[in-house]
């Protein structure tokens, strides 16, 4: 190749390379219909598309009605071959017809990306249904290939049920004995060779236990020690996570994609039952999707993100009981049950009841909640929509204490409180917990739920900055994503435009 074709795809690459955008992880939605009060489906597609920053949707079966809604609006949708229907599919013939039927019609206008073959199958101990699981997926895939689209993916969702049970520490997670060599061994093989993701379906709420209860709502809490991997584990759903992934790895197939097909918590339920409250929804939920979006990973996991799906979009009132019909994030009027940062805008106000992992207060604390000393200057109350998060006047500095510990093992740069920081001096424990805590929560989105710290933290509009000690705030970040991705859109124009010099150079145009 000349070095003149040679330079201009150099730096072709080198802008494209320069100019990359990370992707946060998709966040998307169970889409329930056993209720008898729901909105129609071309009005569910409508508020997700314009109301939400909701991407995909996974419903239940291959309903018509909601496949046609969400024609042309760019929103993923998997389907899902019920579990008493997908045996027959486990021939070529039965696929292709069912892929005719259910699928052709509506793609590409409605953007399928996947197909869920049944739901849990192993949980259910049905040897015929498990015996045809695979032959289905196999046939499905084949019959989607002969039909020429590509894009659609078949996989199956899995309950934890499909590990050992007792395992230990996440490390340790292994398939039940009997099921990893013979079942999941050929089925991760699948996926390998079709690029498709294994779904799992973790619930902390199941795994929940009174001394537990922080531990699975992402509250701040001790954590839980691997002594095999020296992690120490913050949340049950990186737990349960690195867990499935432990188990992969020991069959050899830790490079599959792992997605999160199900998870959530129900803000409802019968009197007495243990951790059933709209307070540990908010939080799950709310501290999930941040999670999962932030790029951090779990600890066997590093710097990922997770295509996950939130069970549920609604409440559903014909479910058999009381929790398992209030696991909804909208209500049927499309009203939130409570606010996760999922809405466009900050429409949402949050629960009307008050969580108890937002502030008991939402004015002003001002200055003196951070408790400064006389070389601490407080700063004008802010007139940008800048909020900060600081801790009440009357938290203990054993409670404080806690959540700088809690703040800097969960990943947050906590260097400007160090010896020699910016922010050390004053060498107090209020000073220095009132900075991490609003980097915690500008870091996880600066909603009342993250400046919450177990009724320690309270969201003030006045600047709590002193001398060099800046302390962030979204209002700034969102400005220089701005103007980034003002940059990126630049960029992506130079890098469009080398890749145009050089095909037109590489083909004499």
């Amino acid at each position: 190749m000349e070095p003149r074709k040679l330079l201009l795809l150099f730096l072709f690459f080198l802008f494209h390379s320069a100019c990359h955008v990370i992707l946060t992880a998709a966040i998307g939605v169970n889409y329930g219909t056993v209720a008898d009060n729901l909105p129609p489906p071309s009005q569910v597609a409508t508020f997700l598309k314009t109301k939400t920053t909701i991407d995909r949707v996974k419903i239940f079966d291959t309903n018509p009605d909601v496949l046609r809604a969400f024609a042309n609006t760019g929103i993923a949708v998997t389907v899902t071959v019920g579990n008493g229907d997908f045996p027959p599919l486990a021939k070529l013939p039965a696929a292709q017809s069912w892929v005719a039927d259910n699928i052709l019609p509506f793609y590409p206008r409605t953007n399928i990306n996947r197909i869920a073959v049944g739901n849990e199958i192993l949980a259910t101990s049905d040897k015929d249904l498990i015996a045809h699981l695979l032959p289905a997926m196999k046939a499905l895939h084949s019959a989607l290939n002969l039909a020429n689209v590509t894009a659609i993916q078949v996989s199956t969702p899995h309950s934890l049920g499909i590990l050992a049970p007792n395992t230990g520490p996440p490390s340790q997670g292994q398939f039940r004995t009997g099921y990893d060599k013979i079942i999941f061994e050929p089925i991760l093989e699948y996926h390998r060779q079709t690029k498709s993701p294994f779904l799992v379906n973790p619930y902390p709420f199941f795994g929940l236990s009174p001394d537990t209860l922080n531990y699975a709502t992402f509250r701040p809490n001790g954590g839980v020690f691997d002594n095999a991997t020296g992690m120490n584990y913050t949340n049950m759903f990186d737990a349960q996570m690195d867990a499935v992934f432990s188990a992969m790895k020991k069959v050899g197939y830790e490079d599959v994609d792992l997605v999160v097909a199900e998870t959530g918590w129900p803000s409802a339920g019968d009197p007495n039952q243990l951790g059933v409250s709209l307070e540990n929804a908010v939080s799950y939920n709310g501290n999930l999707i941040r999670h999962v979006s932030s790029g951090k990973g779990t600890p066997l996991m590093p710097n990922r993100t997770f295509e996950t799906y939130i069970f549920a979009l609604f409440n559903e009132n014909l479910k058999p009981t009381l929790s398992e019909q209030n696991y909804g994030l909208f209500k049927p009027d499309l009203d939130p049950v409570y606010d996760v940062g999922l809405l466009r805008n900050g429409q949402a106000q949050g629960p009307t009841s008050g969580p108890a992992s937002g502030p008991s207060a939402s004015t002003a604390a001002g200055p003196a909640a951070m408790g400064p000393t006389p070389d601490v200057v407080a700063q004008p109350p802010s007139s940008t929509g800048k909020r900060w998060c600081v801790p009440k006047p009357n938290a203990t500095k054993a409670a404080l204490q806690k959540n700088i510990d809690y703040v800097c093992s969960s990943g947050v740069d906590c260097k400007p409180i160090q010896n020699g920081g910016l922010c050390f001096e004053p060498n107090t424990v209020k000073s220095h917990a009132a900075y991490v805590m609003n980097v915690y929560y500008q870091d996880h989105g600066p909603q009342d739920v993250n400046c919450d710290f177990n009724g320690t933290g309270v969201v003030t509009t006045t600047d709590p900055s002193y001398k060099a000690c800046t302390y962030p705030n979204k209002a700034e970040k969102e400005a220089k994503s701005v103007a980034g991705s003002s940059m990126r859109m630049r960029c992506s124009k130079v890098a469009l435009f080398f890749l145009m010099v050089g095909c037109g150079v590489m083909f004499n145009i």
